[in-house]
């Protein structure tokens, strides 16, 4: 799969709009509400591109290394500017902005640790923990009223406590897939597997019934 794909082109576009989107804040004081306004639709719209060039990747077949790498990047970039931001702005603690970006720092950290041998899927704990950081962080930067805001700091608040625990979880699974043995690679269902590739897959028993699939077809081939 080429590099210049849909995919990818809309985790570019992602990384793109995080410096737009951070002179935007910068340039309000969270006071200008056009420019809170304009900020807050941008970072919706650039979170939205999370979702959806994962979607486009897995369905249409278009996983690439670049992407891999590019993915994560984009959206801690643009998560982790945003809460920073308010943070400046004295709209979110600072703990709370430690306690979040040390957790994706480490996640990060240990995705790339274990790409070789496989890539972690986002459990149901983690596409929530998003979920929850993406309509807090949307709370805290719009130009609404008080209550908003401090709902929305709330919001926040659960979306700590579900990242640390979703932290956790990605430790034991990066910690297990590290020690588990590497197996050859798998493409796609219809891709031959290669001698020496490896096989970028998580937990999910169809895509590990498929692994295994194409190991037998290997071998009859080889045996033939």
């Amino acid at each position: 799969m080429p590099v210049l794909n849909p995919a990818n082109a809309l985790t570019a576009m992602r990384m793109a709009a995080v410096p737009v989107f951070v002179v935007l804040v910068a340039a309000s004081g969270m006071e200008r509400p056009e420019l809170q306004l304009a900020a807050c639709v941008l970072f919706c719209l650039a979170s939205a591109t999370d979702y959806l060039d994962g979607w486009i990747a897995r369905n249409w077949d278009m996983v690439t290394s670049f992407g891999k790498v590019a993915d994560p990047i984009a959206d801690k970039a643009l998560i982790g500017s945003a809460l920073v931001l308010l943070s400046a702005f004295d709209r979110v603690p600072v703990w709370v902005t430690v306690i979040i970006l040390t957790r994706e720092i480490a996640v990060t950290m240990l995705r790339f640790w274990v790409i070789r041998r496989a890539v972690i899927a986002a459990s149901r704990g983690g596409k929530a923990k998003t979920a929850l950081q993406t309509l807090a962080i949307a709370l805290c930067l719009a130009p609404l009223p008080p209550l908003a805001e401090r709902v929305g700091l709330a919001i926040m608040m659960v979306a700590m406590v579900v990242t640390v625990l979703t932290g956790v979880d990605y430790f034991h699974r990066a910690v297990r897939l590290h020690r588990a043995p590497r197996p050859a690679r798998l493409q796609s269902d219809h891709d031959p597997v290669e001698e020496g590739d490896d096989l970028r897959i998580g937990t999910d028993p169809a895509v590990l019934a498929r692994a295994e699939l194409a190991a037998e077809k290997l071998a009859r081939k080889e045996a033939a």
